[in-house]
């Protein structure tokens, strides 16, 4: 089922069990998850994309893996808060991997998480090569990291 408020994602969560981050790009998907307390993201790698059905079977491995009970995808919002053609994607690539799994799938506005990972990566001295490596799945732990800060003051 796919939420769009993170009310809505929160309640249709198990009380724990880890949950996972997207960073949607046009040739890679970057790939965070959290503990099982939902209490810190860590960036966990990023897939690069081919077709939907072979980035969807990645994603299915790690969720197996993991244990994943959530998805939260990186929404990209333009700065005064609408929605253009890449947030029309993102939406799309929820409604065709939510069939293929029985977990909910949230939004997280991720305005800023890029540049937010890039300031970290340049802050810990990481090389430009290194840091286009890491960029995605770093950006998407500061977007699954906002959904456990939000949930954590949800639950009071």
């Amino acid at each position: 089922m796919i939420y769009d408020t993170i009310e809505e994602f929160a309640a249709a969560l198990p009380p724990s069990g880890a949950l996972m981050g997207l960073d949607l790009g046009t040739k890679t998907i970057g790939v965070a998850v959290s503990d099982g307390l939902r209490g810190v993201a860590t960036p966990l790698e990023t897939v690069k994309r081919k077709k939907f059905s072979l980035d969807a079977d990645r994603l299915a491995a790690i969720i197996a893996d993991r244990t994943v009970t959530g998805i939260v995808l990186g929404l990209p919002r333009n700065m005064d808060g609408t929605e253009g053609p890449r947030c029309q994607s993102t939406r799309a690539f929820a409604r065709n991997l939510a069939p293929r799994h029985d977990l909910p799938i949230g939004f997280w506005d991720e305005r800023l998480s890029t540049v937010a990972a890039e300031r970290a990566l340049l802050e810990a001295d990481t090389s430009r090569a290194r840091r286009a490596e890491v960029i995605d799945h770093v950006a998407a732990s500061y977007i699954l990291q906002g959904v456990l800060d939000r949930l954590r003051f949800l639950r009071g």
